[in-house]
């Protein structure tokens, strides 16, 4: 059915012209009406309508009464014809359009194959482009079947040209060792140890010396190979991740089937990215090795002092004690005297210098000397080798002496001696000053020379290049994620900066953005100065540590009625429904599946089995019982052979991904605002702990969660659809995540506002997504202590109420010199440059004297207080914040019911593997809020639910619920049977 068209849209599209009035004078009844719907469909779509179900309703009623012809009438008109072959040639003739010729063809196909699919390879987007170019051509696009045999012949065309030329890049002995690649079969379970191939593809285990030489030795073989450097520079990077992709899954036989320039392709594309994935992979066992030879460290010293640690009180009065004894008889034994005069004797005395050095510089050079020894005696082999396959670089100069350092242990990497060599130059860093400047330095013979130890010295180093790798201050070459910074930006900038500006809706001046920013501080805080006496929830005077600010908890919401009753209605009448079934109702409805290509090209598969295939599949992820619990089942009883067949060449993170985008979108367009309420511009983040395997450096332990793990980060709207999720290390940014989904969702809604937990906020990140153009509305956990800046200085007597929590003056000058550095990396993250995590990595603590890092923290400052003083007089919004994280709260407890095999962990090392879980998990939620939105509006369109809603229960409606859901038990697939749902409110289907 065609979609629903509001009275805007009616009004541009189907609006009948003066001229197109002419054309239509003398025709009447059915004849009339059929070529005026004709005329503005085509000129609205640019073809034809296929017959009456591509014409909206609401556009046949519109245009019915312009030329004054009874709607009903349109079904006297005949759709096949020589009456309709006229009328259509009479349009073209008008508009001057022409029918696709096979010269047309021909010429379009090879327009689409150099323009379009060198850089873009998914079918959908190329008929797209297609569509759009027999437009500008006025050309009548050709049918359906045609234009499918034309997109395919452009990409046929494409991919033989962009091989060729790749292939032809290659030296002879570099073609020679990528064939040699392929040379004999090798498992696909990545079980031959022997195979260079199988290395390569191999995943990296968890973070250990053993993984690190594991990932060192891949590293090498990699690049033994000697792929040219620049051998991908023109080529889009969406098309290397489809070779990529495709090298993954093809055995080195499919691989050799391939005619020769594919094939070196797709190897070299392989070994391309996979050089990149490990040198990051390398950068994140140094970083997470570094880290944890320190916690290491500190952990031991730190239960072997505790175990013996006991708290002494009355410090003052033993030694009141000790000296009152000691002068009264001087002369005679500490034994005689001393002890006997405190309390406890000796064992007191011992207590107390135990505490002192549990406590005091001895408890951390204890800890230090023990951290030496971790990495002499077993990390120093990896760390030192890492510096034979990375190279560090720096684009600052004040972190010239760490890459120095680096140089310096890379020289005496085979010293014997303790010290480094008289005549040496050490360069002095950051990391060897404070604490550990004792334990590097020491002072030799007579002429008090200075001797640097050679093994504390490299600990100090590497710690140093830590912390800089973090933040990216130091990068290394030939990465990916922790590549040079610069390259993160957008290099038009500079050309396109009038362009970006205005993409961000910022002004170019600085002075306009900041007095903006500086009026809405002042009018927030005048308001919240203004009602205090009058909020009886709010009170801001000075209260110590507690802090200044006390807020009264929320009054507790009524308790809706009618919602129980509700979803009983919807269990009697479809009874207890299969969670496949629903899988399957929302994957039909949104047609999705039909768009499924395998990663390796066209397949063989009829579509009818494909999809019965990819839906087990997707069940079998989304649910964690593993494809082995659901192979069997469906109407054509597929293997687990099948099934994992179908997984691997058709079911990519990207396919899942899209589904749920695609269910999310269909959700949105069958919801009736008599229900539901106006669609909502916010959305509510939260992370959720996955219990995981840890063979792999993704899985991290969490200390708020206790145990290891991943988290899945979502985003999910007011009526629980999400639109987003991403999964993410324990330790990662939530700040990042929450901005990368409100960035790259993807689907149809425009957020403008993002409810997050006191987790995913910060200064930083109300500085970002006030740059970035969406509200950032987070439940700040310690609200109590939260500090209001000042607008201008100067002024000491405004807003005096609010003194007590009131703070500095935002610096207003550093906001103005950095505005138009803080614009670019907004940019990159608005244009997709770089991740939204490797931006945020500079804006870090340990990186505090950025100048823009402090220009971003003082405009978060200033948004946050803008917020701050809205939040706390707005007992609206405070209750806004609350339901929208009640509602992502919700999703997450749906996750265990959905979620539930293998007690709920994510039972592989692969990363690939359990992102796809993720995404499966998603769909499987998409789908049961999709299919219970069409549910709850067929029960409430009912003449007894008319009304029987009150504002409660309005309030918390929602169609996450699974009373009528079955998700466990045997699964049955039948493809032919269908839940009986009737259209919604607006003729969808």
């Amino acid at each position: 059915m065609a979609r629903s068209l509001d009275l805007d849209e009616l009004v541009e599209h189907w609006t009948l012209l003066d001229d197109e009035r002419v054309l239509i004078a003398g025709k009447r009844g059915p004849t009339r009406l059929g070529f005026a719907l004709l005329l503005k469909f085509y000129i609205w779509v640019g073809r034809f309508p296929r017959g009456r179900g591509e014409l909206p309703n609401e556009a046949v009623e519109f245009v019915a009464r312009q030329v004054g012809v009874e709607p009903a009438e349109l079904g006297l008109y005949e759709w096949s014809g020589r009456t309709i072959e006229y009328h259509r040639a009479q349009i073209r003739s008008h508009l001057g359009f022409r029918e696709c010729t096979v010269a047309d063809a021909e010429q379009l196909t090879r327009w689409l194959a150099t323009a379009v699919c060198e850089a873009e390879r998914r079918s959908e987007l190329v008929r797209d482009e297609l569509l759009v170019r027999c437009r500008t051509e006025r050309i009548e696009p050709p049918t359906a079947g045609r234009i499918d045999r034309i997109v395919r012949s452009a990409l046929h065309q494409a991919e033989q040209a962009l091989t060729a030329r790749i292939a032809a890049r290659l030296p002879v002995d570099v073609a020679g060792r990528l064939r040699s690649l392929v040379a004999v079969d090798v498992p696909d379970d990545d079980t031959g140890e022997e195979s260079v191939l199988v290395l390569i593809k191999s995943v990296p285990g968890n973070v250990s010396l053993e993984s690190m030489l594991t990932e060192i030795r891949k590293l090498r073989a990699a690049r033994a190979i000697g792929l040219p450097g620049d051998l991908f520079a023109d080529v889009a990077p969406r098309v290397l991740a489809g070779w990529r992709a495709r090298a993954m899954v093809e055995s080195p036989s499919h691989l050799r089937d391939h005619p020769e320039p594919l094939t070196l392709t797709l190897l070299a594309a392989l070994l391309h990215s996979r050089l990149l994935e490990i040198t990051d992979a390398l950068v994140e066992l140094l970083i997470s090795t570094v880290h944890r030879i320190g916690a290491r460290a500190d952990r031991k010293v730190t239960e072997e002092l505790v175990n013996a640690f006991k708290r002494v009180t009355g410090k003052e009065n033993l030694l009141f004690a000790i000296a009152e004894a000691s002068l009264g008889r001087p002369d005679d034994a500490v034994r005689e005297v001393v002890f006997p005069a405190v309390s406890g004797g000796e064992q007191t005395l011992r207590e107390l210098v135990h505490e002192f050095k549990t406590k005091g510089p001895v408890y951390r050079r204890t800890v230090q000397t023990t951290l030496k020894a971790s990495y002499s005696n077993h990390y120093r082999r990896g760390l030192i080798e890492l510096l034979d396959v990375l190279e560090f670089r720096s684009n600052n100069a004040t972190y010239r002496p760490v890459l120095d350092a680096l140089d310096l242990i890379r020289r005496h990497v085979d010293a014997r001696t303790t010290y480094y060599p008289a005549g040496e130059t050490v360069p002095t860093h950051k990391g060897v000053l404070g604490d550990w400047t004792t334990l590097v330095f020491k002072d030799e013979g007579k002429a008090g020379r200075r001797g640097v130890r050679r093994s504390v010295y490299e600990i100090c180093t590497f710690q140093a290049l830590r912390e800089q790798l973090r933040c990216k201050e130091i990068w290394v070459v030939s990465a990916d994620k922790w590549r040079d910074p610069d390259q993160d930006l957008p290099h038009d900038f500079e050309a396109r900066r009038d362009a970006h500006y205005a993409a961000l809706r910022k002004p170019l001046d600085p002075t306009a953005f900041i007095d903006q920013l500086r009026t809405e501080m002042r009018d927030e805080l005048a308001a919240l100065d203004t009602s205090l006496p009058k909020l009886a929830w709010l009170q801001i005077a000075d209260r110590g540590k507690n802090g200044p600010i006390k807020l009264t908890d929320l009054d507790a919401a009524p308790e809706p009625q009618n919602l129980r009753r509700l979803k009983s209605e919807v269990r009697t009448r479809w009874g207890t429904v299969p969670l496949i079934d629903m899988l399957k109702e929302a994957v039909l409805r949104t047609g999705r599946l039909a768009g499924v290509t395998g990663t390796a090209g066209r397949g063989d598969l009829a579509a009818e089995v494909l999809a019965e295939r990819l839906l087990l599949a997707i069940y079998a992820y989304g649910t964690n019982t593993g494809i082995r619990a659901v192979a069997g089942n469906g109407v054509l009883g597929h293997g687990e052979e099948d099934i994992r067949y179908v997984r691997r060449r058709y079911l990519s993170a990207e396919v899942a991904r899209t589904i749920a985008t695609e269910i999310a979108n269909a959700t949105f367009a069958a919801r009736a605002q008599t229900v539901w309420g106006a669609g909502s511009t916010a959305v509510a983040s939260d992370s959720t702990h996955f219990g995981a395997f840890d063979q792999n450096i993704f899985t991290e332990w969490h200390s708020r969660y206790g145990g290891r793990g991943v988290l899945i980060y979502w985003h999910v709207e007011r009526k629980s659809m999400a639109i987003h999720s991403q999964l993410i290390t324990c330790t990662a940014s939530e700040v990042a995540a929450m901005v990368e989904g409100a960035m790259r969702h993807g689907t149809t809604m425009e957020v403008e506002g993002n409810y997050v937990d006191s987790h995913g906020q910060s200064e930083v990140g109300f500085g970002i997504t006030r740059l970035l153009g969406f509200d950032l509305l987070p439940r700040i956990k310690r609200i109590n202590k939260v500090r209001l800046y000042r607008p201008a200085a100067g002024e000491p007597d405004a807003y005096r109420r609010l003194a007590p929590a009131l703070t500095r003056p935002i610096r207003w000058d550093v906001i103005a010199e950095q505005y138009d550095q803080m614009i670019k990396y907004a940019t990159a993250i608005r244009a997709g440059t770089a991740s939204t995590e490797a931006i945020l990595r500079r804006f870090t603590r340990a990186n505090a004297q950025h100048p823009t890092y402090q220009a971003m923290i003082e405009v978060g400052r200033a948004q946050r207080t803008v917020f701050v003083a809205r939040y706390l007089r707005d007992r609206d919004l405070q209750r806004e914040i609350n339901e929208g994280l009640n509602v992502v709260e919700s999703w997450n407890r749906a996750n265990s019911v959905i979620f539930y095999g293998k007690g709920g962990d994510i039972a592989t090392n692969r990363r690939d593997e359990q992102e796809l879980s993720v995404l499966c998990l998603r769909v499987l939620q998409a789908a049961l809020v999709y299919v219970n939105t069409l549910m709850v509006q067929d029960v409430l369109a009912d003449d007894e639910w008319a009304g029987a809603l009150t504002d409660a229960d309005r309030r918390g409606l929602t169609p996450l619920f699974w009373t009528h859901v079955a998700p466990y038990g045997e699964v049955k697939l039948d493809m032919s049977s269908r839940l009986t749902l009737a259209t919604d409110q607006r003729g969808r289907s």
